[in-house]
């Protein structure tokens, strides 16, 4: 079974990492194709520019000068004035307004871009014509990227071979800020079921996890259930067979003793009976609390002369130090009695094979009062100590069974607490002990 959940984990793992994987690659593939469209697109919208421009450039002024023939030798042709420049005869807010008219007309209304013209003639290939930010954004080649036209007299017009070699550079600071507006939908929603896809994988797995942790919890419940009936039934069927002896039953003495055996394993069955009860109730939570005013230190007195017997048995020694000058609290007498047994009770379960000292203190806190039940047992490792408040949790001792219960005592504990206002806390080491300390507010 737990090689078939490994297996789930990591098919189900491997197809999250495929599925993010392709989407990635997805994003950057259409990012790619769209940034390919994008300069298509502005590269379209320069040449329609630059064409409009290089029309003009073949056309020679008309205005200071007679009407051209054929006829006109070729020494009269030289003499005729020099045809103007991109920068001659257009201001930059004029190429500025093309350019923008042109980049809206193919999608791209509001696209940035810096532009310069470009005279190849000058000395150093100098601009004639340039926006503020061209030359500083026309050195960032990673980031920026550049077009341009070249700016020729069209084959066959009068001004071809007269005019200046002039080229037209448009530049688009960062292209692929242009693409997030229309790329955003498809990126926040790729990212929104990716996440939805891992929050699913993740609840799968949590799942699946708390599936096999209860089966364990169910399959260690039954045992330990077996184990805590088998004892007291096998008890109880020896004592109604020594009950039939006639040896027995002419012996009063020895009737009473079983007798007292059949009812004291019966009333340990009746515990543990009670005990899976409380805990079916608090899982409905249906436990109802008669609240009232009562004084812990002589609920306290009366649970110790309950463990009488029991710490005699152990060897055991008992300091009870109630310095707690108001002991008020408003609790359920039954419950609170209850709590307290149990925390007892384990401490003497789980104490060493000898020299058992448990010791009980009160303080006042404020408007609290503080409980501290200290032992010298044998202790919890720092992983018990972070789960015994679970539900049918038990320490693992392997195999052997040399602790009795169902795991319910704690949590049982812990829910008294809780639901009469107090908290729980607890400290422990291996070999050291354990230390529960509970805090109640007073009655005022």
């Amino acid at each position: 079974m737990k090689k078939i959940y490994v297996l789930i984990i990591i098919l189900i793992s491997l197809s999250l990492i495929g599925i993010v994987i392709i989407q990635v690659m997805l994003i950057k593939n259409a990012i790619r194709l769209k940034i390919e469209d994008v300069e298509q697109n502005i590269q379209l919208a320069v040449v329609e520019v630059g064409q409009e421009i290089a029309e003009q450039k073949g056309k020679l002024p008309t205005m200071g000068f007679s009407k051209l023939y054929p006829e006109w030798p070729y020494d009269q042709f030289l003499q005729l004035p020099k045809p103007p420049t991109v920068a001659q005869r257009y201001n930059p807010t004029q190429v500025y307004e093309k350019l923008r008219r042109a980049l809206q007309k193919y999608g791209l209304k509001n696209t940035s871009f810096e532009f310069a013209i470009l005279n190849r003639q000058n000395v150093g290939n100098n601009y004639e014509m340039q926006t503020v930010n061209f030359s500083k954004l026309f050195a960032d080649t990673v980031h920026n990227r550049t077009f341009w036209f070249p700016l020729s007299a069209p084959g066959g017009s009068i001004a071809e071979g007269l005019v200046a070699e002039e080229e037209l550079w448009v530049l688009v600071p960062n292209v692929k800020t242009i693409l997030l507006p229309s790329l955003s939908w498809m990126i926040a929603g790729s990212v929104l079921f990716t996440l939805i896809i891992s929050t699913a994988f993740f609840v799968t797995v949590s799942t699946m996890l708390r599936q096999k942790k209860l089966s364990e919890i169910k399959s260690d419940f039954i045992n330990n259930m077996t184990h805590e009936f088998k004892t007291p039934l096998a008890t109880i069927s020896l004592a109604v067979d020594a009950l039939k002896n006639e040896k027995v039953l002419q012996n009063k003495e020895k009737m009473e003793y079983f007798s007292v055996i059949i009812k004291d394993e019966n009333k340990r069955m009746n515990k543990q009976v009670e005990t899976i009860l409380q805990a079916a109730l608090l899982d409905k939570q249906d436990v109802q609390l008669d609240l009232k005013a009562h004084h812990v230190h002589d609920i306290i007195n009366s649970v110790m002369d309950n463990f009488k017997l029991q710490m005699e048995d152990k060897n055991g020694k008992a300091t009870v130090l109630l310095d707690a000058r108001n002991d008020m609290i408003e609790a359920d007498e039954v419950h609170f009695t209850n709590l307290l047994s149990n925390l007892i009770d384990n401490a003497i379960k789980y104490s060493k094979d000898s020299g058992l000292q448990i010791h009980i203190s009160t303080v006042n806190a404020g408007n609290n009062i503080r409980i501290r039940i200290e032992d010298n047992g044998i202790g919890m490792s720092r992983e018990t100590v972070s789960r015994i408040f679970e539900k049918f949790y038990r320490a693992h001792t392997g195999n052997i069974h040399n602790v009795k219960g169902f795991g319910l005592g704690l949590s049982y504990v812990k829910a008294m607490v809780e639901a009469q206002k107090g908290k729980i806390k607890v400290d422990s080491a291996v070999g050291r002990g354990s230390i529960f300390t509970l805090e109640f507010p007073l009655v005022r």
